[in-house]
């Protein structure tokens, strides 16, 4: 049954009659009214109500039920308030605000509360730029066992780990790329996908690097250079793509032979290992005999030296000495020469021994020694002299015989 069928008297509705739409609102239909009969009278009255009129129906509510349009106004007021006041947002210490007018960027904002024309005119991206990210390349981490509370071993990725070094060699590296937001803007609308950039930019240096540098230094002293090369180029790689990404830190985490190869290469490692050491214990010897050799080569030829010295010096004394004695014997002979037999005498007196020739005995006795010589040999205790032969005795006649 409709709510203005012939129930009540004079056909007016349930809210009264038709002629007076701007009486006081009834109820809507089930609270307080009548009870909810029709679907479509309800509907109606929806319209009615918040349509802003009845629509030429009689009965129909218009904006004079809000008091002729003031409660609508507030209600649109409000509505438009909320719509402004959804514009403010915080940006935390760590973020910056980046703020986009129809998708485009026109500005950036600060840490604090900001303001932005409400959505869909502008809306805000806030990435944190402070935070240090991580990439691993090479290897994933598997975080910490439920159980036991310790760390799992990684994860091997041997296609972003195996690299082929300067001496066409396999190596086995894992590493890994610290970086941060440098320009917020470049980072969100400079590339499409800034951290596979970043992976990507990291790996293809560092197989470059690889290639240029042998296997044993790569595994051993050349470590500390690998990741400063390796930093500085993709460094250069993603400032030349505007990727607003800076690069803290490259740090290896690994750096062996495959898996399949690597005790037959700690094989070789450990004679290198000794082929070092003895080299370097030829070369100590080396450095300690050859020094010295030296020295003493220095030494004999330093001496010689003065052995020749000495003998030049010593000779020009006596050719001078010679002179002398030439010059003064050229002027009186006599006394030269009477000075030279007394200079040659005494020296051979000093040198001799000291003897007393007795002429009865048939020899030489030597005596006493009267000027020691502490260096020179003793002198026999007696030098035996031959005696000389003495004459024939006489011969004697022999009986019947002449004499």
């Amino acid at each position: 049954m409709s709510w203005n069928s012939g129930g009540n008297a004079g056909g007016s509705g349930p809210w009264g009659p038709p002629g007076r739409p701007n009486g006081p609102r009834p109820p809507p239909p089930g609270r307080g009214g009548p009870p909810f009969p029709d679907l479509d009278e309800f509907l109606a009255w929806l319209r009615s109500t918040f349509g802003g009129g009845g629509g030429g129906r009689p009965g129909g509510l218009g904006p004079a039920s809000f008091g002729g349009g003031r409660g609508l106004g507030l209600l649109v007021v409000g509505l438009i308030g909320v719509w402004l006041a959804s514009g403010f947002f915080r940006v935390q210490p760590d973020q910056q605000g980046l703020v986009l007018r129809f998708g485009a960027f026109v500005r950036s904002a600060g840490p604090g509360l900001n303001y932005h024309l409400p959505w869909p005119i502008e809306t805000v991206e806030r990435p944190a730029v402070t935070r240090i990210n991580r990439i691993e390349i090479g290897y994933r981490s598997r975080g910490r066992d439920e159980i036991t509370g310790e760390m799992r071993p990684p994860r091997d990725v041997g296609a972003e780990s195996l690299m082929l070094t300067g001496d066409e060699n396999i190596i086995d590296i894992n590493f890994t790329v610290f970086w941060h937001i440098s320009n917020a803007a470049d980072f969100l609308f400079g590339v499409r996908n800034p951290e596979e950039t970043v992976k990507s930019a990291a790996e293809s240096v560092m197989r470059e690097v690889i290639g240029r540098t042998p296997i044993q230094p790569a595994l051993t002293a050349a470590r500390a250079q690998i990741e400063t090369a390796v930093h500085k180029g993709t460094q250069a790689i993603l400032d030349r793509y505007g990727a607003g990404v800076e690069i803290t830190q490259v740090q290896l985490q690994r750096v062996d032979p495959p898996a399949a190869v690597i005790d037959s290469f700690r094989d070789v490692q450990r004679a290198n290992t000794d082929a070092e050491r003895m080299r370097n214990e030829a070369e100590a010897y080396h450095n300690d005999i050859v020094p010295r050799a030296r020295g003493d080569a220095a030494r004999i030829v330093a001496e010689a030296e003065g052995a020749r010295q000495a003998a030049i010096a010593q000779a020009t004394g006596e050719a001078q000495r010679f002179d002398s004695v030439l010059a003064a014997y050229r002027a009186a002979k006599d006394v030269t020469l009477r000075r030279l037999y007394i200079d040659a005498m005494q020296s051979v007196v000093e040198h001799a021994q000291t003897v007393v020739v007795d002429p009865a005995l048939k020899g030489v006795l030597p005596l006493l020694n009267l000027v020691p010589e502490p260096a020179r040999a003793p002198s026999p205790a007696r030098a035996e002299v031959p005696a000389q032969p003495s004459a024939p005795p006489p011969a004697t006649a022999q009986p019947g015989k002449a004499p």
